[in-house]
């Protein structure tokens, strides 16, 4: 795949899932924005990609912010003169009971999560509807369609994102714009060595899923040979939803 002179926009590259997508872009030509709200984290990310002469640029954003996303849109427009692609990665989690949730603790998860993907695909996509093309990617996640308890807020916002996704893709069509959604799983960004057999056993894949993983299909979804798909929302969890678990 060869993404060269492509505008890549990576929301929450500071770490795990979207910094690995960030180094997979750059890795393939792409010029790749760091959309982070931790300067010191989308800075290290910047600073992998410099190891391999990579093109990319950090802009600070709080994607919960309508004000701040429009800016990081502006200037990636004035920098690199068009956006190609958009990955909406940023997200935040709370486990916390329903009865305890607050109307300020739904309120941030929603809008981090969810109502900043449409922000920054509304303004991602009056760039990309200039030159008739673009591609969109929201990020959600199994916990759309599964649960376990105190996950409300964050439930609803990632399953709101896959709603949200086939009404952009047919929204923004007329344009030349793709929208598509990954729901990853089991996804390991931290110590994958002290993960136990077991957690890998709960896997068809008999692995736990790492960040490149999800890298990968972005890079698949968004491939300039791949129009054929939009509306679309890729599960990537190794098959544990799909797994029927018994207790013994």
């Amino acid at each position: 795949m060869n993404f060269n002179k492509k505008v890549v926009i990576v929301t929450g590259a500071g770490e795990g899932i979207g910094r690995a997508i960030a180094v997979a872009y750059a890795r393939h030509g792409a010029s790749v924005i760091i959309a982070e709200k931790n300067i010191r984290s989308a800075e290290k990310t910047s600073e992998l990609i410099n190891e391999f002469n990579g093109t990319s640029a950090v802009i600070p954003v709080d994607v919960s912010n309508p004000e701040d996303i429009a800016n990081m849109i502006s200037e990636t427009e004035s920098r690199f003169n068009t956006i190609d692609i958009l990955i909406n990665n940023a997200g935040i989690s709370e486990w916390k009971s329903p009865y305890d949730l607050t109307v300020d603790e739904w309120d941030r998860i929603i809008n981090t999560n969810l109502r900043s993907m449409f922000f920054c695909s509304r303004e991602a996509a009056k760039v990309m509807r200039k030159s008739k093309r673009g591609s969109i990617i929201n990020i959600s996640s199994t916990r759309a369609i599964m649960s376990e308890p105190d996950s409300e807020a964050y439930a609803a916002s990632k399953g709101g994102i896959l709603s949200l996704t086939h009404a952009l893709a047919a929204s923004l069509s007329e344009d030349n714009i793709q929208v598509n959604c990954i729901s990853p799983g089991w996804i390991e960004t931290g110590a994958y060595s002290k993960l136990k057999e077991t957690d890998h056993a709960q896997h068809f894949s008999r692995r736990v899923g790492i960040p490149e993983d999800i890298a990968k299909a972005c890079l698949y979804l968004t491939d300039e040979n791949n129009t054929f798909i939009s509306g679309t929302n890729l599960v990537i969890d190794g098959g544990m939803t799909r797994k029927m678990i018994y207790d013994s």
